[in-house]
């Protein structure tokens, strides 16, 4: 199979990602990755809105020490890199929606197996929030950063610490790099104590979507690039360094990644908020984040038009209905104005409680499928419709020329006030012979 850089061919019902190019797969990773960073931008001020400052610092330091352990494990499994030294931290903090690269410009210096040092040029995160005020900063830069770190840390090692050296707020304003923050295994110190796991974790970890098995070809449709990253760690990683199949692997990951944090945070929400505010929440979070992620994907991988084919297309791409392994997801392009979009049955409707985007779908119209829909064209509506042979849940995706645009969700407002938004990605350089 010859790989392509776009999605310009006539869509195909059995498209899959691994028909991309190297160079467009790690293009794709960086959105996959952003996605995923972003879906907090949705979530947190409707916590924040309604239940004020402590929920929203509370549940945020709840999703991601609930989350980023599983996944950072299951990123060190796949590319191979499994250790317990800095340089594997670090290697997970290239590849994780915690710090997207480029709009997290982590920097990086190992100086041994026990010790390094990373710094950011540029933090996307922190221009989201200076405009809120110090005390905005504070809140993520020490009130949620602390905790999260040393639980990131302590997925590679029970006693590995993160302690800034610089950190926010900036003095003066325009100081860079805009942190700087010291790594290191704490094995020797008189009560050196290790990180304490969040109660949560184990929930998590318990989910399906923490231990769903991906599946990927058998071997790289495309030459060049590290087939893993069990190599020394690369202060200048790029996603261009691996192969076509170690890029299959990164967005799949990135993919549960983005599932596991949302579980994690609605987790969050359902224990102290209630089941109905969970439900609510999940609808939210996803429409917000799926109507960006849509709106972005078109622009990255090209996809020129407003037709049916188009909408398909990013249905097909769109990571919150990846991995394959765990959602089932079926398209077919039924006319010009209308194709069927249905989930077989799978371990994503599988999950022992509701905590999850898609525990939301039924037999009813669902605001996120309409989001996805609309960024491409304003038109379109998905339609509940019967449900036939494998499928489970179906709906028709029907654009309707005569029907009025349909407003912007307010979710996605929500979004846009993040940079990361409009947030442009470079290549920075080719990919690795």
């Amino acid at each position: 199979m010859r790989t392509v850089d776009d999605y310009d061919a006539p869509f195909d019902p059995n498209w899959s990602l691994a028909r991309l190019s190297r160079a467009t797969l790690a293009r794709l990773g960086r959105e996959y990755l952003l996605s995923g960073h972003l879906q907090d931008r949705v979530g947190l001020p409707l916590v924040a809105q309604k239940y004020g400052g402590n929920a929203y610092r509370d549940f945020s330091i709840g999703e991601w020490m609930s989350a980023s352990p599983l996944y950072s494990k299951r990123m060190q499994r796949a590319l191979g890199f499994e250790g317990d030294d800095v340089g594997t931290v670090f290697k997970n903090m290239q590849i994780e929606i915690g710090a997207p690269p480029q709009f997290m410009d982590f920097q990086f210096r190992l100086d041994g197996p026990d010790s390094g040092e990373f710094w950011l040029p540029h933090c996307g995160a922190l221009m989201d929030v200076e405009p809120f005020g110090e005390e905005r900063v504070r809140l993520m830069c020490h009130d949620i950063e602390d905790p999260t770190f040393d639980a990131t840390a302590a997925a590679t090692h029970p006693r590995m610490k993160m302690r800034p050296i610089h950190r926010p707020p900036r003095q003066p304003a325009d100081r860079s790099p805009h942190c700087r923050w010291r790594v290191f295994r704490d094995q020797g110190s008189e009560g050196a104590v290790e990180a304490e796991p969040h109660p949560n974790l184990s929930r998590v970890a318990a989910s399906k979507i923490a231990q769903i098995p991906l599946v990927l070809p058998n071997e790289s449709l495309e030459s060049g690039g590290w087939a893993d990253y069990s190599g020394d760690f690369d202060p200048g990683f790029q996603l261009e360094d691996l192969s076509h199949r170690a890029l299959l692997i990164v967005l799949q990951e990135a993919a549960v990644q983005s599932h596991l944090l949302a579980r994690a945070f609605l987790l969050m929400v359902k224990e102290h908020i209630g089941e109905p505010a969970m439900q609510e929440m999940a609808r939210r979070q996803w429409t917000g984040i799926a109507a960006l992620t849509a709106e972005r994907l078109q622009s990255a991988l090209g996809i020129q038009g407003d037709d049916i084919e188009a909408i398909a297309k990013i249905f097909q791409l769109h990571p919150c209905f990846h991995p394959r392994s765990y959602i089932d997801l079926r398209l077919e392009i039924l006319g010009p104005n209308r194709a069927r979009l249905g989930f077989a049955p799978g371990p994503a409707f599988e999950e022992d409680d509701e905590c999850s985007w898609l525990a939301g779908l039924g037999k009813a119209p669902h605001s996120a499928l309409d989001a996805i829909a609309q960024r491409i064209n304003p038109h379109t509506r998905c339609v509940p419709t019967e449900a036939t042979g494998e499928l489970r849940w179906a709906w028709d995706i029907v654009i309707d020329p005569e029907a009025p645009a349909a407003p912007e969700p307010i979710e996605l407002s929500l979004a846009r006030i993040s940079q990361g938004a409009r947030f442009v990605f470079e290549t920075r350089r080719p990919v690795r012979s």
